[in-house]
């Protein structure tokens, strides 16, 4: 199936969120601006969603997936994706949908001049304890990562592929995406987006991994970024 956009779901036991990710899903790529497929990446599920995915996936082409043989976490489902897909632009979203597909074409309208946009979530419904542990986390990640964003932990985003798959492998990577395509030198933003209370399932992540985890990371990326090799091709004789 030709498509101009991928959007990469993780997936790790929503088999109660899935019936609505599917419906939602669907009537985004019905009018998105750009031609879009949904690639689910199931991370272990020890509930029915493989089988679920399965089956929709079998039925409908606009839907693939890839399964892992056990659960490794969001940051490697994630780096999956990047790794599988082949259209120009790369998306993700999370499959409770707290965050809403329609509001990829409210990125793309920044695309033209952008190498990656974030959306940046306003009014968000989660508890007070989520919402205080998360803008925490967002201000010791600007502290080390200097990239400007408000809200990188926020589950919408679009990035050019090239530059998606160039963005290496590490624990936490979902936190630290706009400041791994500055290390690139491209351009990023962020744009405000709808958020809604979660529907169905329960969140993965607790106090440790939205404070502690975060500030961890933050000296791995630190490391990576004194590391980080960039270059760019002038000539290209090779085919």
């Amino acid at each position: 199936m030709q498509a101009d956009f991928t959007i990469i779901i993780p997936v790790y036991n929503e088999a109660e969120s899935l019936p609505r990710l599917f419906q939602k899903m669907q009537e985004y790529i019905n009018t998105a601006h750009k031609s879009s497929i949904v690639l689910l990446v199931n991370d272990g599920s020890k509930d029915e969603s493989l089988a679920m995915i399965r089956e929709h996936c079998a039925n409908n082409p606009a839907f693939k997936y890839l399964s892992f043989d056990r659960n490794y976490g969001l940051s490697a489902a994630i780096k999956a994706g990047f790794d599988y897909v082949y259209t120009p632009w790369t998306g993700y979203i999370d499959a409770d949908l707290q965050t809403d597909p329609r509001d990829f074409n409210l990125l793309f309208e920044q695309a033209a001049d952008f190498d990656l946009v974030t959306g940046a979530r306003r009014q968000r419904k989660d508890s007070f304890t989520k919402r205080l542990s998360s803008k925490l986390a967002n201000k010791i990640r600007r502290f080390f990562t200097h990239d400007g964003m408000d809200d990188t932990g926020c589950p919408l985003k679009i990035i050019r592929t090239e530059y998606a798959k160039r963005i290496p492998m590490f624990s936490g990577l979902h936190r630290f995406l706009p400041a791994m395509i500055l290390l690139q030198e491209g351009r990023v933003q962020q744009v405000t987006v709808r958020h809604y209370p979660r529907m169905a399932g329960k969140s993965k992540f607790t106090l440790w991994n939205r404070l502690l985890g975060p500030l961890q990371d933050c000296f791995a990326y630190l490391w990576m970024r004194k590391k980080y090799i960039n270059y760019k091709i002038s000539e290209d004789g090779s085919k």
